[in-house]
This record gives structure tokens, sequence and C-alpha cells, in this order.
């Protein structure tokens, strides 16, 4: 998921939480996630001037993808605020290239990677324009689910332009009988990579969460999050709903 700067007080969470896997939409196919999430506690004060304060702000983010082939994705998120007391703002867009190798869906390894380049408000981002690669890595087995990535985000004037900060997000799930999935995902910033090694000056978080099929087209990851470090929101609720045509 997408790390904002490194800081020593609370982070807004970000627009999109969510530990990337192996779903493709399909050659010419078209899919939407809406993207919610909700600050219940955290810092009252914005982390640089111009910037949004975390506590209580509303994040929605639609979602919009394209299966350019079985391996390759094209998306675009549409970024928009609430903050407590104000009507929304729209905070720009980001596009996203996904690419997932060959492999068994149903069981053994998986890998890929993800791009994507973002023009987005102060509100948002203390620099114009985000840049992230994001690798991607999981493994299933009949029941359980591991995944993680980690990602290199450049936040600056241009596109891959300032310092490149690093985070590591993962996520283990179990499969029920009753056929949805119960796991936790973490997510961790690292700091800029020429001086790592101060975690407690960055965000972490870790969520509980279901993900379940709500029907074929429609499937919902719902999710509960705990700041573990002074610099994260305390907490923070996050869902994202699926469409697929």
């Amino acid at each position: 998921m997408a790390g904002l700067c490194a800081s020593t007080g609370a982070v807004a969470a970000p627009e999109e939480i969510q530990v990337y896997l192996d779903d493709l939409v399909g050659t010419g196919n078209f899919g939407m996630d809406v993207h919610n999430n909700y600050v219940i506690s955290g810092s009252a004060l914005p982390d640089y001037p111009g910037g949004e304060a975390p506590l209580h702000l509303y994040r929605l983010t639609p979602e919009f993808y394209y299966g350019l082939s079985d391996t390759l994705e094209l998306g675009l998120y549409t970024l928009t605020t609430t903050p407590p007391g104000r009507d929304p703002t729209f905070d720009g867009p980001k596009l996203r290239l996904k690419f997932i190798a060959p492999h068994d869906g149903q069981s053994g390894a998986f890998w890929g990677a993800n791009l994507e380049i973002g023009d987005t408000s102060l509100r948002v981002s203390p620099q114009p324009w985000g840049t992230e690669f994001k690798t991607i890595y999981g493994y299933r087995w009949p029941r359980w689910l591991f995944a993680a990535n980690l990602n290199l985000d450049w936040t600056g004037g241009a596109p891959f332009a300032g310092p490149v900060s690093l985070d590591v997000d993962s996520k283990l799930a179990y499969q029920t009988d009753a056929g949805y999935q119960l796991g936790l995902e973490s997510y961790n910033e690292l700091g800029e990579a020429s001086s790592l090694g101060h975690l407690d000056r960055n965000s972490e978080t870790l969520y509980a969460v279901l993900d379940t099929d709500l029907s074929k087209s429609v499937d919902l990851d719902a999710g509960i999050g705990r700041g573990l470090t002074p610099a994260s929101d305390r907490w923070v609720l996050k869902f994202i709903l699926g469409f697929h045509f």
C-alpha cells in the first residue's frame, strides 16, 4: 500500500490500504474498487503545512482498471478527502500498471510488480508528484495465504524525483469453512533509504481483516487497524468494495 513521509507526528492514512496480491481482472475486462478509510483516533494537527490533520479524516478513492492481457492491468485512482465538518475535495489522479507472472492461481507461489505515478494536491502530499514501485510476492496453501509487498516511494516535483523511502506491507490470512478469510495485515514505513533505523519515528499499523465475496461480481475487504508507534494513527477503519464486470 502507498506511504507518506516519515515524521515524528501521526500521518493520515493513505488513500489505499491494501496488500497487493495476484488478482487481475483478465484480458478485455473492467473492474472498479471503492477504497474507504476513516481515522477514528489520530493527531488533530497536520503532518506538514497545508496538509490535512488525520483525526476523523475520511478518504474515498474510486479505482478503475482494465485488463490489457492475462498478465497486465492498467488502473486509475481518483483521490478525495473529507475533513470533519467540510465538503469532499478532489485530490488528484494516480495511474498504475500491474504485472503478475503466469502461475497456478490455486496453490503455490506468485510474484509480480506494480508501478504507480500520481499528481496529487498539497492536502494529501507535501510534493505534487508521487511515484511508487511495488514488488509483489505471495504463497498459497490449501487454507493459508501469505503475501508481502516491498514499496519504493519517491515524492518530489516530478516522477522519480526526491529521496526514495521504503515500506514493507504483508498479509497472513486463513480460509474458513464458511468461505470467507480472516487475517492480519501489517503496514510498516521504514523511512528514507539513506537513513533507515529509526522505526519508532515511522508509521506502523496492524489490521485485523475480513475478506469475502458478497456475490459473483462483488467482494469486500474490511478491517480495523491499530497504530503501533507514536507516528501512527491510533485507530483506522478501512473497507474496499470490489466490482468486476
